[in-house]
């Protein structure tokens, strides 16, 4: 009887290890894939960073086209530029952060680039947009540049 009870601890043991190995490899899998999707993910917000400062070119560009030639062919192929580009942006999971004038300041989505210390009011708000902020998949990547006043 002695060989049997030392051949069943040896089966509980080797029976432990392999429980152990497969849940080690298991937690192996789950972190490789989650470092994968991590790579994936700053790959992908580094080639939109790179992006966004020609789109804030073509919408500073926008803004500055006089009046007299919005209706322009060429000023309406840029402006048609501008929203192409939006909407291929929104296909991948970028949008702009919300930010108006008249808007409730966040900290979270914008960034206060001037303050106005004589406005008295009990709410910040945004009274400039500076520049556009935007989200990937509704996480921010660039916060938007503003400036604030109370109201």
């Amino acid at each position: 009887m002695p060989k049997n009870n030392k051949t069943n601890d040896q089966i509980t043991e080797l029976t432990a290890d392999l429980q152990r190995t497969r849940a080690d490899f298991e937690n192996y899998r789950k972190r490789v894939e989650t470092e994968k999707n991590q790579a994936r993910e700053n790959g992908q917000i580094s080639m939109i960073m790179k992006l966004i400062p020609m789109i804030d070119n073509i919408d500073r560009a926008i803004s500055h086209i006089p009046e007299n030639l919005k209706q322009d062919v060429w000023a309406q192929g840029v402006m048609n530029l501008s929203k192409n580009l939006e909407k291929t942006m929104q296909d991948i999971g970028v949008s702009k952060v919300p930010a108006e004038i008249g808007m409730e300041f966040n900290p979270n989505l914008h960034d206060a680039i001037q303050f106005d210390e004589d406005a008295t009011g009990e709410k910040e708000v945004i009274s400039e947009v500076l520049q556009s902020g935007y989200s990937l998949n509704g996480t921010p990547i660039r916060h938007a540049m503003v400036k604030v006043t109370k109201n």
